[in-house]
Formats: C-alpha cells, sequence, structure tokens
C-alpha cells in the first residue's frame, strides 16, 4: 500500500470503531432505560417507537443510501453518463410523495409490511408477504457487501472475497449486539459524512490542477466521450432513458411502502407526523445529495489517464477519491460510504429478523405466545442468517443495483396493489388480494429473470399492474359469488 491507502486504511478503521462505540453506548443507555420492564423485543428492533423527524429522516437517508446508491451510481456513469444519478434522485421523490402515507403504518400498531397485509387479506398472503418480503433483504443485505467489500479492495489491495467475509463478520457482530438503537444513532453520524463530508471532499478533487476545476472535468469527459466512437456520453443527464426514469420512481413509490427497513423506520416515529414530516426531509436531502457520488463517478472515467478504456469498474468512486483527493479526505470520504453500507446492510438485517420474529415465529411456530427474551434470541440468530445469505450474494459477483433492482421487484411487486386497496378500498377480498400478490410477484419474476427487463423498465411496473388489475377482476368475481369483503385496517388515534 502506499501512503494515500495507508493514511485512508487507518481513518476508515477509526471511522468504524468510532460507529461501533456509538452503536454500542446508545444500545446501553436504551437497555439501561428499559430494564424496569425487562429486555423488550420492541426496544431491541424498533428503539422503542421513539424517532423525531430529524433523526427519522437521518435513518431513512442511511437505510436508503448504500452500496447502490454511492459506489453503484459512480460505477454506472461509465453506461449511462451523469443520469446515473437518477436511481437516487428517484428515491428523494418517492420519499416525498410516499410521506403521505407514511403516518399510516404509525397509527397501524403493526411492526412489519407482511404484519399490515395479513390484517387484511389473512394468513395466506400474511405468510407469502414474509417469505418473499425477508428474501429481497437477504438479497439487498449481499448488495451492501459487495460495496464495502469493493472499497476496501481498493484501498488495501485485500482479495474481494476476503474483504467480503471481514465485512459480514463485522456487520453481524454490530448489528446483532446493538439492535435498531444503534443504528439509528451512528446514522446522524454517517449521515454527515455522506452529504456535506462528501460534497465538500467532490469540490476539493475538482481543484486538483489534474482536473482544472468543473470546466476542466466536463473538457476531459467531452474528449473521453468523443473518441470512444459514441459508445460513452459521460455528461449526459438523459442516456438512462425515460422508462428508466419512470420505473425507478415507480419502484421507489412502490418499494418504500411495502420495504421492511423503510416501514420499519416511520413504525419507529414517536407520532404520525414525525413521520411524514422526517420522510419529506429525507427525500430532500436524497435528490440533492444524489449528483455528486455521479460527479465523483465522472472523475475516474474522465480524468484517470486510460480508466474509461478498461470498461466499467466498480471500484470508480475510491480509484477517483484516491488519486485526486488528499489522503485525510480521502479517508473520511471512503469511511463514510463504509459506514453507510454497514448501516444499510445492518437496516436489511435488523427488517428481516423483525419480519420473521413477528410473522412467522410469534404467530406459527410459538403459537401467538410472546417471550422478549427468546425473541431477542431468535432476532439474532436470523441477523446471522442475513449475513450469511448476504456473503453468498456478494461473492457471485453481482451488480448492485441489479441486485437491488431485482430485490425491490420481487418484494414489492404484488404487495403493493394490496396494500394501496387495503388501505383505501373498502370492498376487496381476502382472496383477491392473495391472489393479486403471487401474481404480481410471478410477473416480476418473469420480467427479471426470464426476460431481461426488456426496454430497461423495471420488473415492478408491469408487476404492479398486473397485481391491480388481478386484484380488481378477483374481488369483483368473488363478490358476485358470495364473497365477503376483508376486514378493515384499524388505526389508533393520535
Amino acid at each position: 500500500m502506499n501512503s494515500t491507502q495507508k493514511t485512508a486504511l487507518i481513518i476508515i478503521v477509526l471511522y468504524m470503531a468510532a460507529t461501533v462505540a456509538i452503536g454500542l453506548v446508545a444500545s446501553y443507555l436504551k437497555k439501561k432505560k428499559s430494564e424496569s420492564k425487562g429486555s423488550n423485543n420492541e426496544d431491541f428492533l424498533m428503539a422503542g417507537k421513539s424517532l423525531g423527524p430529524i433523526m427519522l429522516a437521518a435513518t431513512l437517508f442511511a437505510a436508503n443510501t448504500g452500496g447502490a446508491s454511492t459506489t453503484g451510481i459512480a460505477t454506472n456513469v461509465y453506461s449511462f453518463g451523469l443520469s446515473a444519478s437518477w436511481y437516487v434522485i428517484a428515491s428523494g421523490i418517492g420519499f416525498i410523495l410516499v410521506s403521505f402515507v407514511a403516518p399510516f403504518f404509525r397509527r397501524s400498531a403493526s411492526n412489519t409490511v407482511p404484519e399490515i397485509i395479513g390484517k387484511r387479506y389473512g394468513k395466506p398472503s400474511h405468510i407469502f408477504t414474509a417469505i418473499t418480503s425477508i428474501l429481497a433483504l437477504f438479497m439487498a443485505t449481499g448488495a451492501q457487501i459487495i460495496a464495502t467489500a469493493s472499497i476496501i479492495n481498493s484501498v488495501t489491495s485485500l482479495d474481494f472475497r476476503v474483504a467480503a467475509i471481514v465485512t459480514t463478520i463485522v456487520v453481524i457482530l454490530y448489528t446483532m449486539i446493538g439492535g435498531f438503537a444503534s443504528v439509528t444513532a451512528a446514522n446522524m453520524m454517517h449521515v454527515a459524512f455522506i452529504t456535506i463530508g462528501m460534497t465538500i471532499a467532490l469540490f476539493i478533487m475538482v481543484s486538483n490542477t489534474a482536473i482544472g476545476g468543473f470546466a476542466g472535468l466536463f473538457e476531459k469527459a467531452n474528449a473521453v466521450s468523443a473518441s470512444s466512437g459514441g459508445e460513452l456520453d459521460l455528461v449526459s443527464m438523459t442516456k438512462v432513458g425515460l422508462p428508466t426514469i419512470l420505473g425507478y420512481i415507480a419502484m421507489y413509490c412502490m418499494t418504500f411502502p411495502t420495504g421492511q427497513e423503510i416501514v420499519q423506520t416511520y413504525s419507529s416515529a414517536k407520532d404520525g407526523k414525525s413521520a411524514k414530516t422526517g420522510s419529506i426531509l429525507a427525500g430532500i436531502i436524497s435528490a440533492a445529495y444524489a449528483i455528486v457520488p455521479a460527479t465523483i463517478g465522472l472523475i475516474a472515467y474522465a480524468c484517470i489517464d486510460g480508466y474509461a478504456q478498461n470498461g466499467i469498474s466498480s471500484s470508480a468512486l475510491a480509484d477517483a477519491t484516491l488519486t485526486f483527493a488528499p489522503p485525510i479526505i480521502s479517508g473520511l470520504v471512503l469511511s463514510s460510504i463504509v459506514a453507510a453500507t454497514i448501516s444499510s446492510a445492518s437496516g436489511n438485517m435488523i427488517g428481516t429478523a423483525t419480519m420473521f420474529s413477528n410473522d412467522i415465529y410469534v404467530p406459527y411456530i410459538n403459537k401467538g405466545e410472546r417471550n422478549d427474551k427468546k425473541e431477542v434470541v431468535i432476532s439474532q440468530i436470523v441477523m446471522l442468517v442475513a449475513g450469511l445469505f448476504g456473503l453468498g450474494v456478494a461473492l457471485s459477483n453481482s451488480n448492485i443495483i441489479s441486485v437491488m433492482m431485482s430485490a425491490f421487484a420481487l418484494r414489492s411487486a404484488g404487495p403493493f396493489a394490496a396494500f394501496v386497496c387495503g388501505l383505501f378500498w373498502d370492498k376487496v377480498t381476502a382472496k383477491a388480494g392473495f391472489v393479486a400478490i403471487v401474481a404480481g410477484t410471478i410477473v416480476s419474476a418473469t420480467w427479471i429473470f426470464i426476460l431481461d427487463s426488456p426496454f430497461g423498465l423495471s420488473a415492478i411496473v408491469p408487476g404492479a399492474a398486473v397485481a391491480f388489475v388481478v386484484i380488481y377482476v378477483v374481488t369483483k368475481f368473488d363478490l358476485s359469488h358470495g364473497g365477503k369483503p376483508a376486514p378493515m385496517l384499524e388505526f389508533d388515534d393520535e
């Protein structure tokens, strides 16, 4: 390792030590506060439902800003130019739109998406949604491990597989020991470094004489694009295509209300107003931040000699930072990204544990009986399994954004239609909800694994469209043959 890499590595280690320390202190204080009522699984997994709008916004942003939103965007600048940033801009739009239903999660007295679905549509829908949601979070955990291992590999030259294993061990231990209180406490620091820190680093990098400011950057990017014979258009904000952009927005609008790591955060708000305000703040931060990692990716492909000629690179963000930023700045930027990916992985693992505990273990394995101490242990075991599954995904050498898109689609295409109709349609039947969930999931899987996502359109769009048609048709058929509407959801007053 050269001196820059060594300095960056030291800062990454110190930053991660601070992350773990903050998390463990927060977890200790939370446990001490609840000692009078004993060990509580809701405190472990839901932070006692006490998050205000600022903490909630930070947790939402951190949960959504992981490997795909940092290293994934920088990587995809090769293929889509600056339009790769639409992946995160769309998430900001999604947070703002979903803010209007965010209070429903807090008022539903439910901790998981499958639990909400199950209350309206019954046991089959409950179990099916829980299984697909858990599998999706397994995949999403793998995407974060890929991103973290890629950065460690770039900084230390440590073999990617070894880096992935080390990352998995750290994530598992951090999450199992601290729970959701650890994650939310550390997220405030992560958000500050990811947004403010990375933005400052970007301006420092661009001011490097080898780049020559933003004018020099775009001049170099245009020259590289011109020399590619039309293959590259590094400064384009539209190359990704309108169908993909609309697909991203639709994906987030559907996956946020059905994604456990997001719904769990909304449900952890202290009240419905905090959930809505926090969601809007998270949207504004996400949309503004999106161009930062894309521009850093642009620096790698445009300003490192011969970089673009070697094709797409998963380490574009790390390579640009190590090449053009001072060692200390490089260390802070890369450590914040590592922290972001680990935070997202932790959120995914906690979401998995929450769903397994609430939607499979308690109702069907433990026959409805609650035992907080046993549930905490079960949750920790599930976190371990989720981490190991994620490691398997990481070692498959998959593209980060492709993994995340597939996970989002498989967990949300069917349940989104059932969720919306469950909230606002009093006539929908339990049978229609279940059939729609299954149909949407099958269409989504077919779109991804058999048709290979034609037109660049997210599988969640055709999957959800089919699910809405199915739930309407089956409801009408069911009612005409003597079926009865499913019981409406009940919400707590505030």
